[in-house]
């Protein structure tokens, strides 16, 4: 089957069929009705190398996402493809490997695929990456990338809105010492998370000191190893701040030692990943939407690709993270019964997100 056929069997010409699997505009309507009931009544598909050919577009657009993601991959995806859906483009989706040889490689397939624009969402600095990319020509959207430039827009996250909900609310609960569990020193959102936290700390004058802040690797394992670390502090702190998968290996760590938490250890972790609900106890966290990331990105990348004739840098409004309570931190022990901190901690508590229910609560998940 091919156009001819199809435009005989509608009593069309040839280039009727065309505009009408093209989508061009100023088609008559009827027509085209006419031309989509053979189509499907056939079973056409159209070549789409043909057509990116005739065209010069392959309404393709490329998606590439680092491991650091993984959690939250399933919601870039859908997104991705949703709106893709919408808009009448196909995703062409690559890891990012940090083996020179598998990244070329995934490059020379996004290129030779003709993407005509791409997304790049990782944690890491991508920076031989983008380079790559760079001589293409080629729309670029990033996450976090410093500085932009040309073609390359930035989605950036506001880490500091949550940190600054996280930590006011356990210096209202009468937490002082308040330890940092970082993430990989390679991480670009590890050094953002930990500036947050150390600027948000000095605005309500307290101190941080260096054994407060430990390094640790987003991974169950890390989060047992870092709490070891704190527990074995001559002056053990009150609460921690850390990524959720580490908050669930301090979790599990804590119980090793007796701790309980939030009696003994207050903990907040930051992403709100699917199993921060579903954590004994249910884990605080501060939330970042990637969902509303993978939508921010789409669409920059979208208006890249369709005004190619603006190829200035741009950068889109940031993400903003919220703190999501629910019940791994609590007041501390020398201010149980004081009143007027009870009052005001849940004074505090009542201007950040307490949803309803945790279906509610995680519109998506987070870095």
């Amino acid at each position: 089957m091919n156009l001819r056929e199809i435009a005989k069997r509608a009593n069309v010409s040839i280039a009727t069929v065309s505009r009408t699997i093209n989508g061009a505009p100023n088609l008559d309507p009827f027509l085209a009705r006419r031309v989509r009931k053979v189509i499907e009544a056939v079973g056409y598909y159209p070549n789409t190398h043909a057509r990116a050919l005739v065209s010069g577009r392959s309404r393709i657009l490329g998606l590439m996402v680092s491991e650091t993601v993984e959690p939250f991959f399933p919601q870039i995806l859908q997104t991705f493809e949703n709106l893709s859906f919408e808009h009448n483009y196909e995703i062409l989706l690559s890891s990012i490997s940090r083996e020179r040889r598998r990244m070329e490689a995934a490059v020379r397939r996004m290129i030779e695929c003709r993407v005509e624009g791409l997304a790049v969402l990782s944690s890491e600095k991508e920076t031989a990456l983008i380079e790559l990319f760079r001589g293409q020509a080629l729309p670029l959207v990033v996450l976090d990338h410093e500085p932009p430039g040309p073609l390359l827009t930035t989605v950036s996250i506001d880490y500091k809105h949550g940190i600054r909900e996280a930590v006011q609310h356990l210096a209202a609960l009468g937490h002082a010492r308040i330890a940092l569990i970082t993430g990989p020193a390679r991480l670009k959102t590890a050094a953002a998370r930990t500036i947050a936290f150390q600027e948000c700390m000095k605005e309500i004058d307290l101190e941080m000191p260096r054994d407060l802040l430990v390094e640790g690797g987003h991974t169950l394992e890390s989060g047992m190893k870092a709490l070891s670390v704190i527990a074995a502090l001559p002056e053990r702190p009150s609460a921690v701040l850390c990524s959720d998968m580490t908050a669930i290996g301090v979790m599990r760590r804590a119980f090793e030692l007796g701790l309980t938490v939030p009696r003994d250890l207050s903990v907040v972790g930051f992403d709100d990943n699917h199993l921060a609900q579903f954590a004994t106890p249910p884990l605080t966290t501060v939330q970042v939407s990637y969902a509303d990331i993978a939508d921010a990105a789409f669409k920059a990348l979208l208006k890249s690709v369709e005004d190619r004739s603006h190829e200035s840098s741009r950068e889109v409004p940031a993400i903003q993270s919220n703190l999501v309570l629910r019940r791994s931190t609590t007041l501390t022990a020398r201010r149980v019964n004081d009143g007027a901190t009870v009052k005001r901690a849940y004074k505090q508590a009542a201007t950040v997100t307490q949803p309803k229910s945790d279906s509610e609560s995680r519109s998506s998940g987070g870095l």
